[in-house]
């Protein structure tokens, strides 16, 4: 069964971006192949996409071969969905749902990649999210997901830069994670103020004996006040000066000079 094309699907089924929902449409088909081949060959592998929107991503992943189970909360979109998965017979599976209520280890029982052009006002939570399972490593394979760019570089940024912070360490503390497309404002319907990029996380081998909260909990109070010196922003937290002074890390350094592996360090020394 041919599709037509997403345009005219939108139209006809009286579609439009919702604000509220943090959506931003992408039609060009290109494009979304383009997107679609950033997590190498998906021929035969489950792909878990979040907030499909009327499906212009979903139908790159098809073509592309994948098993989709796609979760999408607004309910206009819906049908449209159904019609690609009347084109895909048994190939799409749609989950009316929040994404952030539902946990994606739930839905397989083997290995996933998680691609997806994610809500604006949720990206960074689910996110965080799928990188803190205290189980590592983690069901799925690696993430492909749409930011907008300034979130992206925070994702993938290194120490002593602007936008090094929570983020970048969070993401890189047991993971590679690296920019792997930009994608122009004009390339959505609405087009959105801010330019959007896509990042690549493929996990790596977890540095023994950390808990994630117990990092958090480092990088929150590290960057919370990171004009100000270690000694000065990291006193609140209980055995933090004492693991600086263990570790050799002089206390008058501001949090963005330190690497992701002094953080672990850190956080190592609180977790016991």
């Amino acid at each position: 069964m041919m599709l037509p094309p997403l345009r005219e699907v939108i139209a006809r089924h009286g579609l439009s971006a919702s604000k509220a929902l943090g959506q931003n449409f992408l039609f060009d088909e290109q494009l979304l192949d383009r997107i679609a081949a950033i997590p190498g060959s998906l021929a035969g592998q489950q792909v878990l996409e979040v907030g499909p929107g009327p499906g212009g991503l979903t139908r790159a992943l098809l073509r592309a071969g994948a098993d989709v189970t796609a979760i999408e909360m607004d309910r206009r979109c819906l049908p449209a969905l159904a019609e690609v998965a009347e084109a895909f017979p048994g190939k799409l599976r749609v989950i009316e749902g929040d994404a952030m209520k539902i946990a994606p280890e739930t839905l397989f029982t083997g290995p996933y990649a998680i691609v997806a052009n994610l809500p604006y006002n949720v990206g960074t939570a689910l996110f965080t999210g799928w990188l803190s399972g205290e189980a590592w490593p983690p069901q799925w394979t690696s993430l492909t997901l749409m930011f907008q760019e300034e979130v992206a570089r925070r994702i993938v940024a290194a120490p002593d830069t602007p936008a090094y912070g929570r983020l970048a360490v969070l993401a890189q503390w047991r993971g590679t994670a690296k920019l792997a497309m930009k994608v122009h404002r004009s390339a959505f319907t609405p087009p959105p103020k801010v330019m959007s990029a896509i990042v690549h996380v493929t996990p790596a081998d977890a540095p023994p004996g950390v808990s994630m909260r117990v990092l958090e909990r480092v990088t929150e109070a590290a960057f919370g006040q990171r004009r100000k010196m270690l000694r000065q922003s990291l006193k609140g937290l209980p055995g933090a000066l004492e693991a600086l002074e263990r570790l050799g890390i002089d206390p008058q350094r501001r949090a963005e000079t330190l690497t992701v592996a002094e953080f672990v360090g850190i956080a190592r020394l609180l977790t016991g």
